[in-house]
């Protein structure tokens, strides 16, 4: 059985008006948000792959399978073991995982700097810890899993270029560790903003952050996605 969060009916009303506001604040800020000054190069004729954790994996997925040059997204889990990459042990709070995706993606036409801008933009706060809107627990914290010296470097750079330029009003809380494994979550959770439009949850939380991505970043976005 699904167990996020589900609101009452009573209390819709609120937190529609507080997603609302959380949004038009970040419509501000992708309005002036820059690109990465330090970024990987344009590279034909292979795949690469990103793991990023930033909450709840369905909006995430959501957001990163409506770019250009994604071919795949995964929701998953990273960061603890094998024998407790399950979604009730992970949602403990206790097994070090972070509800993550794979993003397989073609450096030639969408750079992993670029992934990263949507990521730090569109796909979650990064300033906040250990919780993303209405979830709260280790396993919905910022981090960004790299899979090689290239990606950390530009990872970091960007934390530093984004927090020197007081993009956010707080300091960003981002992550940034090496990839020890990625673990595919289960069946019922892969594409589920696409599965599911009309859940509560997402709903509320997720398809506002699609939305704000067409708006925000048209040129990034598959055509049949528009």
């Amino acid at each position: 059985m699904l167990t996020k969060v589900r609101f009452a009916s009573s209390r819709r009303s609120l937190l529609k008006a507080a997603i609302a506001a959380q949004f038009a604040t970040l419509s501000l800020i992708a309005a002036s948000f820059p690109d990465p000054a330090v970024d990987t190069p344009r590279v034909s004729g292979k795949t690469e792959t990103a793991v990023l954790a930033g909450g709840c994996f369905w909006g995430v997925e959501g957001v990163f399978e409506s770019l250009k040059g994604v071919s795949a997204v995964v929701s998953g889990y990273s960061g603890g073991k094998a024998n407790t990459a399950h979604y009730e042990m992970v949602s403990t709070g206790t097994t070090g995982h972070a509800e993550s995706v794979r993003i397989t993606y073609d450096p030639s036409q969408i750079s992993y700097g670029q992934l990263l801008k949507v990521y730090f933009s569109v796909a979650h706060d990064p300033t906040e810890k250990n919780r993303q809107g209405p979830d709260w627990g280790t396993q919905y914290r910022s981090e960004i899993f790299y899979a090689n010296d290239e990606q950390k470097r530009v990872a970091e750079a960007y934390i530093q270029q984004l927090d020197a330029a007081k993009i956010y009003k707080k300091p960003i809380v981002t992550l940034v560790e090496p990839l020890q494994a990625f673990y595919p979550a289960e069946e019922h959770h892969q594409h589920f903003m696409a599965r599911n439009p009309t859940y509560p949850y997402i709903v509320y939380n997720d398809a506002p952050k699609v939305k704000h991505l067409y708006k925000q970043f048209p040129e990034l976005v598959k055509g049949d996605a528009k």
